[in-house]
């Protein structure tokens, strides 16, 4: 009687074993935690709220009056003796001008600004909703590799015993074992060592794309056992059909809104170059004693000037034309940006569906099929009565499918997570207040 069958028994029984000890208690990096750092980390964030405070103070400078204008000359001096109290006209003058911009353009202008300001909020909600999509990508690539190396590393032992059977089996030549279930087992265990080499590659190429959101230390931590619930949870009933109206509140799609709020006051302040533009001046003139030594009176001039916007048809009307043909472009833009986030989530949608089907076969009856099937093969050779290949190919299919569920696992929160990206709310509202001037 074969003491091999009495040999693989307790082998089985030591690789559940090793599979089932509890993972050492070392500090893990949990997805909350690397998507908190990365949104506080992130100098895009940063960048964002200086531009915003940026246009606040220009909204306050654009509202406000040009500088007015001195000038300070001589007038009527006489060309032959340039003697300053040749001649009654002679004067040094000194002169102010103030410009008066056309209609409500200050207004406007500002209100511009404090649009463009209000863009800000909603594209940094925006990034950070990104932000979470991103790094939570990243962290379940981390989390598949892990996980499908410590799996594979868990039945490496396993192929081992195979090998040793093999080569017990055609060393005592009692089992009927052939040199090519030697080379076979050997092979697979090389087979192993290559998953486990290509696995480490991509691991170590997603933790590096990772530290770039949350530096090099957490980068380096083993992750958390288990996926995050929201990310496993189904798909709630009134996710189940994606509405135009359910992304209007989407920070992209509001951020557009406001884009399209910047793009109406540009053609409020189009049609201000209808009107004409005012200045105001005031000029002091000094004038010499006469050459007799009589005083001369002190002369003052003041005036109104504007200009006469008559001539409209190629620079005014082109204008006024453009700016609405922008404000048009931008509110297409915004049904396209509805129309994409749309197709992207409903496709999202019918993924997980499909995933959480496969993932029901896979966990329900394909791997207890496979797994009876790989038992059923390797007693069958133990009692002469299989073929050794055949075993190791039950167990190897048994291995790919626990590997392709990982897979699954990860691709479905991937899915879930590209999802919740894109039907996020921005909650964020500017808090100034944005006044419209229009003729």
């Amino acid at each position: 009687m074969s003491i091999l069958p009495h040999l693989i028994k307790p082998a089985f029984l030591g690789a559940l074993v090793l599979t089932s000890l509890p993972a050492w208690t070392a500090p893990r990096l949990e997805l909350t935690g690397a998507v908190d750092a990365a949104i506080e980390n992130d100098p895009w964030l940063h960048q964002s709220v200086q531009m915003q405070d940026a246009l606040l103070e220009e909204a306050v400078a654009d509202g406000a009056l040009p500088d007015p204008r001195m000038t300070i000359g001589a007038a009527n001096l006489p060309t032959d003796t340039f003697d300053t109290g040749q001649e009654a006209m002679t004067q040094a003058t000194v002169g102010l001008t103030q410009r008066i911009p056309r209609g409500n353009s200050r207004q406007l202008a500002s209100a511009k600004k404090e649009e463009m300001a209000g863009v800000q909020p909603f594209r940094r909600a925006n990034r950070r909703a990104q932000v979470e999509q991103t790094v939570t990508q990243l962290w379940l690539e981390v989390w598949r590799t892990e996980r499908s190396i410590r799996l594979i590393e868990s039945n490496r032992g396993l192929f081992e015993q195979l090998e040793d059977v093999a080569a017990a089996g055609y060393t005592s030549a009692t089992m009927g074992a052939r040199q090519q279930d030697v080379i076979r087992a050997s092979l697979e265990l090389t087979r192993l060592e290559d998953r486990l080499t290509a696995l480490n590659l991509q691991q170590a190429s997603s933790r590096e794309a990772l530290a770039e959101w949350v530096g090099q230390d957490q980068a380096g931590l083993p992750v958390t056992e288990n996926i995050p619930h929201e990310l496993l949870r189904a798909l709630p009933t009134a996710w189940a059909e994606v509405s135009a109206d359910s992304l209007i509140r989407h920070p992209a799609v509001q951020a557009t809104d406001q884009l399209i709020e910047v793009q109406s006051v540009e053609v409020d302040l189009a049609r201000q170059s209808y009107k004409p533009e005012w200045s105001v001046s005031a000029q002091y003139g000094f004038r010499d004693r006469a050459p007799n030594g009589q005083d001369r009176a002190d002369l003052f001039s003041v005036g109104i000037g504007f200009d006469l916007p008559i001539f409209t048809g190629n620079r005014q009307d082109r204008k006024l034309n453009a700016s609405v043909a922008r404000l048009e472009a931008a509110k297409t833009e915004r049904l396209l940006q509805i129309r994409e986030l749309r197709a992207k989530a409903r496709a999202a949608i019918a993924r997980i569906q499909r995933l959480d089907d496969r993932i029901a076969l896979y966990e329900q009856t394909l791997l207890p099929q496979m797994e009876a099937q790989a038992s059923a093969a390797l007693t069958a050779y133990n009692n002469d009565d299989g073929d050794f290949a055949e075993a190791v190919r039950a167990r190897i299919a048994e291995l790919n499918a626990q590997v392709e569920l990982i897979q699954m696992k990860a691709e479905r929160a991937g899915n879930m997570a590209n999802f919740r990206y894109l039907t996020a709310e921005s909650s964020e509202i500017p808090t100034f207040s944005m006044t419209r001037y229009q003729d």
